[in-house]
């Protein structure tokens, strides 16, 4: 028996429902009270004992949106995905969903709840990209708790967000990335290397500071990325895996960043003696003095000098990938190459940023085309 019904007084009935025992073997119950008459009280056993069969917790029908995004972010966000991108996901309904939403009982939430919420975001400035985040956030939850039988339907797959305007890349000149380098490099800044091989390789700051020299192979001129380091709110620096599993990857360098990560292992080296006892030695190819991992602020500040020493504001660690890529397509290098190196997880998505930047191509593929029908001909 899961579950007993005891009456409490005349159209009162007290429900209790047995949810199993502890790791300690103490019984756990649920008491619940039911106004009306004996069928009532039993048409109620019955729904919870189902849902109980069901895995389903038997209150489900008080569980607020605020509840359920807790319980979506601790069981099916954060045991799958990486902190930094679980984090933004619990900010995101912290500050967006949770002061509007959050007191609302799931069951009861409309599309109309969810239209109004994203028209709340955008008067409030919120830009149209943002909006479309918080829109998969929180579809995302609802479609979860669709998918435990919690909610019949995903209010919000009738919801369409604003479309957000894409935004083109520009990445700097050649010129200018040279100047940044030279700049670092004639101020023998401790990072040069680094910023020499994210422009030489198209890796991300990241994956940048997550570089062991165990995953540096010099004789066969190649870096695995294996690792990424950030900053996490909650646990400070941590090692993730890459951003998706094409992110994990094999890529090849050039004589002359092989000869600068040479340099730069030897200095590194001459330090770490210098430092004795007080040097942890963590294989990292870019940490800081104590060879602890770097602070990626570090590596931006760095970034940021070189460019003011030359006149130029506003360059960051990720223009460098941006500029590595368009360099690569704008000399007839094929984008299959360039997101292999890049490690996205689509060709498409790799036109899909970068296409604007290779002047001619659709032009040179109707010649072609033209070419091979007239040789048909």
């Amino acid at each position: 028996m899961k579950g007993s019904i005891r009456r409490r007084t005349r159209d009162s009935w007290e429900l209790n429902i047995y949810l199993g025992r502890d790791a300690q073997g103490k019984r756990l119950s649920k008491i619940l009270n039911v106004k009306g008459k004996k069928a009532d009280a039993e048409r109620k056993m019955r729904e919870l004992l189902a849902s109980l069969d069901r895995g389903l917790p038997i209150n489900t029908g008080q569980l607020t949106v605020s509840e359920w995004l807790d319980r979506w972010i601790g069981e099916h966000i954060a045991p799958n995905l990486r902190q930094r991108t679980t984090e933004r996901y619990r900010d995101v309904c912290r500050k967006h969903i949770k002061p509007h939403l959050g007191h609302v009982k799931l069951t009861r939430v409309t599309p109309s709840d969810i239209k109004g919420l994203e028209a709340t975001w955008g008067e409030g400035g919120m830009t149209a990209s943002g909006v479309q985040y918080g829109h998969r956030i929180l579809s995302a939850a609802l479609e979860a708790a669709v998918q435990m039988e919690i909610l019949y339907r995903n209010p919000a797959r009738v919801v369409k967000p604003p479309r957000a305007k894409k935004s083109e890349v520009q990445p700097p000149s050649v010129n200018t990335v040279n100047a940044i380098l030279t700049a670092s490099r004639k101020h023998r800044d401790q990072l040069f290397p680094a910023l020499w091989l994210m422009t030489y390789s198209g890796i991300r700051r990241g994956e940048c500071l997550g570089l062991r020299w165990q995953q540096v192979d010099f004789d066969r001129q190649e870096i695995s990325i294996v690792s990424s380091l950030v900053r996490s709110a909650e646990k400070g620096l941590i090692f993730e895996p890459p951003k998706s599993a094409a992110s994990r990857r094999v890529i090849n360098l050039d004589d002359g960043t092989i000869e600068v990560l040479r340099t730069h292992k030897v200095r590194q080296m001459e330090h770490r003696l210098t430092m004795a006892t007080s040097y942890e030695n963590s294989d990292l190819v870019f940490p800081n003095e104590y060879g602890q991992p770097l602070n990626p602020m570090n590596l931006t500040k760095a970034l940021g000098r070189a460019a003011k020493r030359i006149g130029t504001e506003h360059v960051k660690p990720h223009d460098l990938r941006h500029f590595h890529a368009s360099l690569l397509l704008q000399n007839d290098q094929s984008p299959v190459l360039v997101s292999k190196r890049l490690g996205h997880s689509s060709v498409s998505m790799t036109l899909d940023i970068y296409a604007h930047l290779m002047p001619g191509w659709q032009r040179e593929a109707a010649e072609v085309f033209a070419k091979a029908m007239s040789q048909g001909s």
